[in-house]
């Protein structure tokens, strides 16, 4: 597997991130990769670069890795990284291309009440248009306790999307030995039909519907690798609070939407506001092809 990127600036929100990807490197048994992004000077500019500049962003971003050296007590695969970039996450985006990293993982900022995420400025740019996988690690989870249960979700709908993102959270179970739910959601009946067909026809409508997502569960849980516990679930009500509420998983993975830039993230209404509410950590995969 490619390394795995952290994106660290030295606050809180970085140490989320450290601590999510150091437990995305232990899984797939990858190399770790922190990195500090600071300013470059412009590719084309009138003005003349200043080398004393350039090299004093250098020298800070190192300062900011030292303290990334801090959290980390050794026994894994370490680099550390600054990179010169117009921005964070064209930095981590380069830097992910060359590496071909497995994923890049970014903080989230604090908004609200609770420990749910809710993506900055970077993470908004990363999942613009990446194509490496990108995770967001929920404000606190620095402090949260490393024993996790190794649980696994996945936002599954049957198509390029969806399977992308069972595919790698398939890749997380089978390497930690770790159990893999599936969840599709329905939407209420109220929501989903017109009111002039009347009651039974509302119900006759939900319960095909219903049929039809734990079919297409099944045969998704039939078709991943012999040893991984997985089961399908269908859930009833809004799609997002369902999905950003689940507390039962450690990583909750997902799809972007299905057009696009190929092999890119692009989020589509249900990933785009899953990565601002949800209070688990979030993986948004791009599709595969």
């Amino acid at each position: 597997m490619g390394p795995v990127i952290a994106g660290f600036d030295g606050t809180s929100s970085g140490e989320d991130a450290v601590t999510l990807a150091r437990a995305c490197a232990r899984v797939l048994d990858a190399a770790l990769v922190v990195t500090t992004v600071h300013p470059a000077p412009a590719p084309i500019s009138s003005a003349r670069v200043d080398a004393e500049w350039v090299a004093d962003r250098h020298y800070e971003a190192e300062k900011v890795l030292d303290a990334a050296r801090k959290l980390l007590d050794g026994g894994e695969r370490v680099e550390y990284r600054v990179v010169a970039s117009s921005s964070a996450a064209h930095g981590l985006h380069d830097l992910a291309d060359s590496l071909d990293a497995s994923v890049i993982v970014v903080g989230s900022s604090q908004r609200g009440d609770g420990p749910r995420l809710f993506a900055g400025s970077t993470a908004n740019r990363l999942l613009a248009g990446s194509r490496t996988p990108v995770a967001i690690a929920p404000p606190g989870l620095r402090n949260a306790d490393p024993t996790g249960k190794n649980r696994f979700g996945v936002a599954y709908i049957d198509t390029a999307d969806g399977h992308a993102a069972l595919a790698l959270a398939a890749e997380f179970a089978a390497r930690a030995g770790a159990s893999l739910t599936l969840y599709s959601v329905l939407v209420d009946e109220a929501k989903a039909v017109l009111p002039v067909i009347g009651r039974d026809g509302e119900h006759a409508f939900a319960e095909s519907a219903r049929d039809s997502f734990q079919q297409a569960l099944d045969e998704a849980v039939a078709r991943l690798p012999a040893g991984i516990a997985a089961t399908g679930r269908v859930l009833t009500g809004d799609v997002i609070e369902l999905l950003a509420d689940i507390e039962d998983v450690d990583v909750l993975f997902c799809g972007s939407r299905g057009y696009g830039p190929a092999r890119r993230i692009l989020l589509g209404g249900v990933s785009s506001r899953l990565v601002r509410q949800a209070r688990s950590p979030v993986i948004v995969v791009p599709r595969s092809a």
